[in-house]
């Protein structure tokens, strides 16, 4: 079958046959006429030929396109003709006839390119002319595109794109041709640069040699050889309508190889290298790759779109005698007039022959025509041979590439006049392409003309204003620098600067435009991965380049700054350049985050690869990544070369003394140094190196500054070139002669002397200057004329050493000088400075300076942030405050995430901060007013994004934040004086409340602010319409708002900061804690609720921090004594901070580590003025309570628990907080705020005997010889402290002075023969005192609470209390001082004016904050009159009191001995626990049944009762009866006198005949008492003065009642006594004459006073009985350990009583315990055993120091007349109603003075 590839050739033929036969010259239709003719014949054959064979690819492509390329070639076609056979070809291209692999394709190729190239046909009308060369066109782009086009040579390649180029710039082709030659001209210039990789670089040296055989020339010429190519090549005749000139004379010149083809303009200085050069550039040669091409080629596989080698075959043969219409000559009308195109490409070639790689024929055919020798113009002669031995066709390759590359280069010069702005359009538009289409980086041939002309250029077309020239540039320099930034340092930099000028011009009329693109394109630059790194590595940190990201930056910043407040483009995508370093260094952070494993190895590899691109590092670094620190010296460094250079420039020396302090040059000076300093530093002024190095006292330096250049092998004019552009010759004759003299010795050396002598040298070196100055100076051009040539050579005749120079040498030196001038390039401008800044440019970049640095992303994130990070968020803020546009609000607000996720990456507080407060002030929320903050906020979404963004960064990233805290509380705080909390933020925890919670927001109501009416009118009555509007009630609007920021702040979750809380790092805790502790109320900013709120969530912090609260606990501790300690009144704010104290000690009592500061912390509540702390009593009780009940096993030591039980007392029953904790206002406590526990005035931990107030009989009695508990201060340490305060009373009334053995005490001593305390019992609150003795019974009834350690302390909590529930907490004040009264109403009424005030309104009267009423705790509304008790304590206090010592008193026993018990076991060391009798009834049973006692005297009659009740159970229980005597007399001393003489008073005036029965029934224990423990009592020494006490009562209780009950009890139980007495004959004495003892005399002495006629009643039957003889009766003396005797003997007269004066003895006197100082408890010396006191102590309302007598002396001296007792219910001391002094006023000494 045949090929149906055949019959296409066959239908071609027909086509192309039918349309030359149907033309007017083909009208003879004789078969002769066929033959003859060529081109009909070639058909004829190549039919014939077709014919024979079955396949296409039996025969060479060269047969079947040989005919159909004659058409095309032929001059005597029309142009449709012509264009048939462009359209077979065509047709055989795009089918793929041509075998892309047939050995002759190339030869055929080449034959077609040629052939198209070199188009001819007989011009007709322009229409038809254009169609035919569109169809050049077409086949063209086919050839080149298709595979087989990958066999053209470089040559037939550069012809084609010249013929393109020639269509493009004809301007008097239509538009349409002209477009689609362009297009052409793209897809071509695509393919041929996507080939690239395919291609080898040359050796250099053969790369130079086809550099010269290719030339395309383009642009613009000089002018001399314009002028003479104008002559040669003359303008044909205009007026010829068709393209047909019939005899044109002046075509026959223009044959090859003279023929002028398009007229090839000359780059300036570029000159023709080869004589046979045309002026068309054609030259003869052919064109041959290495054969490494070829082979290269041979394997690479072809694809669609692959070039093919091209030979630019321009031109006819050269004997055609008719002139044609040719692809040039159609040029040629109006080829010269300026506006014509004015380039064309021209193609210089060497002829070169090789070896043939495949055989492959020139042309081959079996036809042969007669003159079928063509030669083309380049000499080439194609002979129709079938030998194949004909130069070898190689393909094109990199050659035609970059003669391409520089021809498209050249197009953009715009300097060029040649050069329109089309054809610089369609270059730049070209270049875009080819960059965009192929990597140049590995071609040293591209890179050099990258480097230097297309630079250049382009940075010149920046400067003009035409804008598509403007943005093409940018769009060419951004490929340019996208991908071979690190061969163009020097270039990018100025790039970069000449967008920051364009950018920053105030130039009016660079259009807006212009400034939007640069910032685009500085943009795109930015956007480019480690683009912005690169800049700051490369050219911030070298000492000689710009600060380039640095000044980027600041400018960009302040472009995003709007000048006139309104937004445009330009302002957003300086923000977007700023935001795009910040976006890759938050991509960085994160994926470091995500993987940072592997970030790490390939960090570590990535740089060695780094290393293995570079050769090595620029000198400055280390290593190729130098780290943060080596940078940050590198910049310091930088910095003080630039101060350094500023110095110089103004005073050399000064400069280099800088920078030799600065350490930057070595000194002494090293001239070395210092001259590689001057040539290397860019930034010097070059008039001052000058005048440096030519100072006389440098001279060396001048010879080591001329070292520095490189003269070798330079002739002596281009030397001194060099030299005089290193610096200003200075003006004076002798200083040029000392420069140039150095200058040519160094010269002459390196050169090997070239001249006689050196002064010849020198001579020249003058006269080269001379000539310069002649030549170009234009003061002297106006006056002489320029000196010729011949002059110069003249001038220097017989100046080398007295011969001539080298004439030619003169010749050359001296056209180098005319033609180019020595320049100072800083006084020159235009042109000639710019062209010497790019060739220092250029030089720079050769040196090891131009090394630039490519870098792996992130290297450097942490230092630019650091330097981005200001100018970014003050941007983003402007931004952000200025645009209403939500996608810009929203980018802001990315960018400001953005930039917190990094500053949290790399730990960057202060960035974080600076945002955080940025973004506070958007949030509306600090500088609104309160009032209208909600409906503000609510309608502003800006504001509302802004504080999600706040608090949500602060969520994720509190750890970082320090400042910033405390914006954010502050707007936490507006939120919350706005009430747009969520509820559970303004709710607390209480203790009083019933629900537990109380609100920190209080309603206001009227009743609440105290206001009157009239206030509320007047206050109506000043207000505006708007705000009386505003107090009808919200508009619907503003509802709508509030709510709209209620649920914003809801999502924002501000709670989330408190819970969250745990997990910050312990600096930002620390920060976020004192940014609330700094809100305390001050006139100005904050008032008390808002230092409560902010209180609150302090303490809600704490607790979510337990685990590490000791870190802060100080911080919180002292904050809380600030508000509490130092308040002078109370207020919600010190009731939250002692509710907050209490909460705190309830959640950390649990922890071990925290748990004694907690408890020393609670003393603070001690510290506090007693008046603001009775105010928030109950709270104090209700939170004690709660602590006690939840933690009271946490609880371990005696200071702990001394501290808990003071307080329980200070609030429970008005004691006074101990002075010990008191702050006097002298100390300096106040100004250094709060002390430390630590601090606190030491409490000493172990001395029971001062905690419990009392001293116990053992002390008294005994000297232990070793103390029970370790002391740790001496008496001495207590008198001196201090912290002693003594009250005031007591010092009025202390005049007499004690003296002790050891110290002069100052302080009231509390006396043990009083059932009180002696405390001052002050106000207190009712419910208060019940919850305490709530707890106090919780803490008893539960064994295990009770502990060594607080068990002597509970014993005194009951009773301080049972002095405060005395008669129902009612204190009666016995009508005592009348001012003392006077001075607690006027407490009162003080007190309820502060509650009713409330404390004020709130600023501007916006909420009145008042205090709750509920919370008043005193009781002091009652009326006065009646006595409070009776309604207010319940009689459960009392009861439960009397039960909780009842229960205390009967476990005693079994609680000690347990204790010792245990103790034994553990055989601890520290304090011994006894638990014999003596220890039992000191520490326990003592104190409990003087409590019990104490409440016998109740003025309520059940209370009364009971506890006598209890009492007589106590004192009878079994547990007691292992005391032994002197424990029973004590307990009559301490117990039952003082309970009897107390019960003497009118306690209960309501309830005379429940008095009676109490005083029958006291009377009654007491003689029950005495009887039942009469056997031990005999035994003691007192046993007279205990027995003669006990009758005083009988007779003052005789007298005491109104009814008979008593006068019939009394006298009942003295017989019973008597009588049991009688019967154990204690009376009896067998010594005595009468048989009866002295005691029997005194008794009936003191009996008769007031019953006299007993004795007969009793004993008639003895008056004067017999002594019955019995043993005596006394009891062995106790031991001396245990008690040792009187020092003062017994002898002692037993009425005997210190006068007034006198002060008593401590001897005698009964241990004291100082009342206001519990900080140590004195051991006091032995003492005598005392007497018992038969007085009553009378009650004083606050406390009495009771009287203290001598004991009474045993034996009782006979003989004394009868008499009272000393201290007998002195009626006076009755009355008595102010404290009583320790001795009273003065006293009856003797018993007759009183009886009288």
């Amino acid at each position: 079958m045949v090929d149906k590839s055949i019959y296409i050739v066959q239908g071609e033929i027909s086509a192309v046959v039918g349309a030359i036969k149907r033309n007017s010259r083909w009208n003879t239709h004789t078969p002769l006429d066929e033959e003859q003719d060529p081109l009909l014949n070639s058909f004829g054959h190549l039919k014939e030929i077709l014919s024979h064979i079955k396949e296409l690819s039996d025969v060479e492509p060269n047969v079947f396109l040989r005919p159909f390329l004659e058409v095309v070639r032929s001059e005597d076609t029309t142009g449709p003709i012509t264009g048939l056979a462009l359209t077979s070809v065509n047709k055989f291209l795009s089918y793929g006839l041509i075998d892309a692999n047939h050995e002759g394709a190339a030869e055929a190729i080449e034959n077609m390119a040629d052939a198209v190239t070199h188009a001819r046909f007989v011009g007709t009308d322009p229409a038809s002319d254009e169609v035919v060369l569109m169809k050049i066109l077409q086949v063209l782009r086919t050839l080149l595109l298709t595979p087989v086009g990958a066999h053209l040579t470089n040559e037939s390649v550069c012809e084609i794109m010249q013929s393109c180029f020639r269509i493009c710039f004809e301007m008097r082709l239509s538009e349409l041709l002209r477009k689609s030659a362009e297009h052409t001209l793209v897809d071509m210039v695509q393919l041929l640069f996507s080939r690239l990789p395919q291609f080898k670089e040359e050796a250099k040296s053969y790369a130079g040699a086809s550099m010269k055989k290719l030339k395309m020339r383009a642009g613009g010429m000089n002018e001399s050889s314009k002028w003479k190519k104008q002559k040669r090549s003359p303008k044909p005749p205009r007026h010829t309508v068709s393209y047909f000139f019939p005899n044109d004379p002046m075509l026959p010149n223009i044959t090859a190889p003279q023929r002028c083809s398009l007229p090839a303009s000359d780059s300036a200085g570029s000159s023709v290298s080869s004589p046979t050069t045309t002026d068309s550039g054609l030259d003869s040669c052919s064109k041959a790759t290495s054969r490494e091409d070829l082979s290269d080629l041979d394997q690479c596989s072809l694809f669609a779109t692959t070039p093919g080698n091209a030979n630019p075959l321009l031109d006819t043969d050269p004997g055609s005698p008719n002139a044609q219409v040719s692809l040039q000559s159609y040029f040629l009308r109006g080829q010269y007039s300026e506006d014509g195109p004015a380039q064309s490409a021209s193609v210089e070639s060497i002829p070169e022959v090789l070896e043939e790689k495949d055989s492959i024929t020139e042309h081959s055919s079996n036809v042969s025509v007669p003159d079928m020798d063509y030669v083309n113009p380049r000499g080439v002669r194609f002979t129709q041979s079938t030998q194949r031995d004909g130069a070898s066709l190689i393909p094109y390759g990199l050659p035609c590439l970059r003669e391409l590359f520089r021809f498209l280069i050249s197009l953009t010069n715009p300097h060029d006049r040649h050069n329109t702005d089309a054809m610089m359009h369609m270059g730049l538009q070209l270049l875009n392409v080819a960059l965009e289409s192929a990597h140049f980086v590995n071609y040293q041939s591209l890179l050099g003309l990258i480097k230097d002309e297309l630079c250049r250029h382009l940075f010149q077309l920046l400067s003009m204003d035409r804008m598509n020239l403007y943005a093409l540039s940018l769009r060419v320099c951004f490929f340019l620098f996208e991908s071979m930034r690190v061969h163009l340092k020097f270039q990018l930099e100025m790039y970069l600067k000449k967008l920051m000028d364009i950018i920053t011009s105030e130039n009016m009329k660079l259009p807006y435009e212009m400034k939007e693109m640069a910032l685009e394109a500085l943009v795109q630059l930015w956007r480019i991965p480690s683009f912005v790194t690169e800049l700051y590595i490369n050219y911030d940190c070298d000492f000689y380049c710009s600060n380039l990201f640095e000044d980027l930056t600041k400018l960009l910043s302040k472009n995003a700054f709007p000048v006139s407040g309104q937004l445009y483009t330009t302002h957003l995508l300086s923000l977007e350049a700023l935001l795009t370093v910040i976006d890759s260094t938050e991509a960085n952070c994160q994926a470091k985050v995500l993987d940072n494993t592997a970030r790490k190895d390939q960090s570590e590899k990535l740089p060695v690869e780094e290393e293995n691109k570079i050769l090595k590092n620029p000198q400055r670094f280390s290593s190729s990544l130098p780290d943060s620190q080596e940078l940050l010296e590198i910049r310091t460094k930088k910095k003080l070369l630039i101060a350094g250079t500023e110095q110089f420039n103004l005073k050399p020396k000064k400069g280099i003394q800088f920078l030799q302090e600065k350490g930057l040059l070595s000194n002494p000076m090293d001239n070395n140094q210092v001259a590689q300093w001057l040539r290397e530093n860019p930034r010097l002024d070059k008039k001052m190196i000058g005048e440096f190095v030519s100072d006389r006292n440098n001279m060396e330096l001048l010879d080591s500054f001329v070292n520095t250049f490189a003269f070798q092998g330079l002739r002596i004019d281009e030397a001194l070139r060099l030299y005089l552009e290193a610096f200003r010759l200075p003006g004076e004759a002798p200083v040029i002669q000392r420069l140039l003299e150095t200058f040519t010795d160094n010269w002459h050396k390196v050169n090997g002397s070239p001249f006689l002598t050196n002064d010849a040298g020198f001579a020249l070196a003058y006269a080269v200057i001379m000539l310069n100055t002649d030549q170009h100076n234009h003061n002297v051009r106006k006056q002489n004329i320029p000196m010729t040539v011949e002059q110069f050579k003249k001038n220097l005749k017989g100046v080398n050493g007295n011969k001539d120079f080298n004439q030619d040498m003169l010749e050359d030196i001296y056209n180098a000088i005319k033609n180019d001038e020595i320049v100072m390039p800083d006084e020159q401008s235009g042109l000639v400075k710019e062209n010497y800044v790019w060739s220092v440019l250029l030089h720079r970049g050769a040196t090891t300076e131009g090394m630039f640095l490519h870098l792996p992303p992130g290297s450097y994130d942490h230092d630019l942030f650091t330097m981005t990070w200001g100018p970014t968020i003050a941007a983003l803020s402007y931004v952000f405050d200025k645009s209403l546009d939500d996608n810009i609000i929203q980018k802001a607000i990315t960018g400001f995430r953005k930039c917190a996720k990094i500053a949290a990456h790399y730990g960057f507080n202060d960035v974080f901060d600076n945002l955080i407060i940025s973004l506070c002030k958007f949030t509306t929320l600090s500088s609104e007013s309160v009032e209208n903050l909600p409906t503000v906020f609510g309608s502003n979404a800006k504001a509302q994004t802004a504080a999600k963004t706040v608090f949500d960064l602060a969520h994720q990233h509190g750890n970082i934040l320090r400042e910033g805290w405390k914006n954010i509380m502050d707007s936490m705080l507006q939120l919350f004086r706005a009430e747009l909390l969520p509820k559970a933020m303004v709710e607390v925890e209480d203790f009083i409340e019933p629900n537990g919670k109380i609100s920190l927001q209080r309603e206001e109501t009227p009743s609440n602010r105290g206001e009157s009416a009239v206030l509320s009118f007047v206050n109506w009555l000043t207000l505006s319409g708007a705000e009386q509007s505003g107090l009808r009630g919200p508009s619907m609007e503003n509802q709508e708002a509030k709510q709209a920021a209620i649920l914003c702040i809801k999502q924002c979750d501000p709670e989330k900061m408190i819970t969250e809380s745990k997990f910050l790092q312990l600096e930002s805790l620390q920060e976020l804690m004192k940014a609330l502790i700094s809100v305390t109320p001050d006139d100005e900013t904050y008032d008390e609720e808002d230092a409560a709120f902010c209180l609150e969530m302090l303490l809600r912090i704490v607790m979510e921090n337990r685990d590490r609260v000791s870190c802060v606990w100080q911080t919180v501790r002292e904050h809380l004594c600030h508000i509490c300690v130092h308040a002078n009144e109370s207020c919600f704010l010190v009731e939250r901070g002692v509710v907050g104290l209490l909460r705190l000690a309830i959640r950390l009592l649990r922890r071990e580590d925290i748990s004694s500061q907690v408890l020393l912390s609670l003393r603070l509540l001690l510290m506090m003025k007693p008046h603001v702390l009775s105010r928030v009593s109950r709270e104090v009780a209700y939170g004690l309570h709660e602590l006690l009940k939840t933690n009271a096993a946490n609880i371990h030591s005696t200071d702990h628990w001394y501290t808990l039980f003071s307080l329980l007392e200070c609030i429970g029953a008005g004691v006074k907080p101990p002075a010990s904790f008191q702050f006097t206002s002298a100390s300096t406590d106040i100004e250094t705020g709060a002390q430390s526990d630590s601090e606190l005035p030491s409490h000493h931990p172990n001395e029971v005997s001062l905690d419990r107030g009392y001293t116990s009989d053992s002390e008294v009695y005994t000297e232990h010889s070793k103390a029970r508990i370790p002391r740790s201060t001496t008496d001495v340490d207590v008198a001196s402290s201090e912290w002693l305060m003594v009250g005031k009373e007591d010092l009025e009334t202390n005049k007499t002075p004690l003296v002790s053995s050891k110290s002069q005490l100052n302080h009231p001593l509390v006396n043990q023969y009083s059932l009180t305390l002696g405390q001052d019992l002050g106000q207190h609150d009712t419910k208060s005192l019940i919850k305490c003795v709530e707890t106090l019974s919780f803490i008893v009834r539960d064994a295990a609470h009770v502990t060594p350690d607080n068990f002597e302390l509970c014993v005194r909590a009951i009773r301080v209390f049972v002095e405060a529930s005395l008669n129902g907490g009612y204190r009666n004040h016995d009508k005592k001082k009348s001012h003392n009264s006077a001075k607690s109403r006027l407490r009162k009424k003080a007190g309820a004016k502060e509650k009713e005030s409330g404390n004020g309104t709130r600023r501007g009267g916006s909420r009145a904050s008042s205090q709750r009423p509920s919370r008043s705790h005193s009781d002091d509304e009652e009326d006065e009159g009646v006595p409070a008790g009776y309604h207010t304590v319940s009689l459960q206090v009392s009861r439960d009191l009397l039960d909780l010592m009842h229960t205390l008193h009967t476990r005693a026993a079994s609680i000690y001995s347990s204790w010792a018990e245990e103790q034994r076991n553990l055989e601890a060391a520290g304090k011994k626990i006894e638990a014999d009798s003596q220890t039992l009834w000191t520490s326990c049973w003592c104190p409990l049944l003087q409590g019990i006692a104490w409440l016998c005297c109740d003025a309520r009659r059940q209370v009364r009762m009971q506890a006598l009740n209890y009492l007589q159970r106590a004192l009878l229980v079994h547990d007691l009866q292992t005391l032994d005597a002197t424990e029973w007399e004590s307990c009559f001393n301490k117990v039952l006198f003082p309970l009897l003489t107390k019960l003497l008073n009118n306690i209960s005036p309501a309830d005379v005949g429940g008095m009676e029965e109490t005083r029958m029934r006291a009377c009654t224990i007491l003689s029950k008492v005495f009887l039942q423990h009469l056997l031990p009592l005999l035994s003691l020494p007192t046993f007279a003065a205990l027995w003669l006490s006990i009758l005083d009562f009988m007779d003052k209780y005789m007298h005491a009642g109104s009814s008979d009950l008593l006068l019939e009890a009394i006298p009942e139980s003295l017989k019973n006594m008597l009588l049991v007495m009688d019967t154990a004959e204690i009376f009896r004495s067998p010594d005595s004459k009468t048989k009866y003892s002295d005691l029997w005399e005194i008794t009936w002495e003191r009996i008769d006073c007031f019953l006299p006629h007993l004795r007969e009643e009793l004993f008639k039957q003895t008056v004067l009985p017999e002594p019955v003889p019995s043993p005596p009766s006394e009891v062995q003396p106790p031991t001396p350990s245990a008690r040792p005797p009187s020092p003062q003997g017994s002898s002692v007269p037993a009425l005997q009583q210190p006068p007034p004066s006198v002060p008593v003895p401590v001897t005698s006197a009964e241990p004291r315990t100082p009342r206001a100082d519990r900080s140590s408890s004195p051991v006091l010396p032995p003492m005598p055993v005392p007497a018992p006191p038969p007085y009553a102590q009378v009650s004083s309302p606050l406390s009495q120091s009771p009287f203290i007598i001598q004991p009474l002396a045993s034996p009782l001296q006979v003989g004394v007349p009868p008499m009272s007792l000393p201290i007998i219910l002195n009626p006076a001391l009755i009355e008595a109603t102010s404290p009583v002094p320790l001795l009273p006023g003065p006293r009856p000494t003797s018993p007759s003075d009183e009886v009288q």
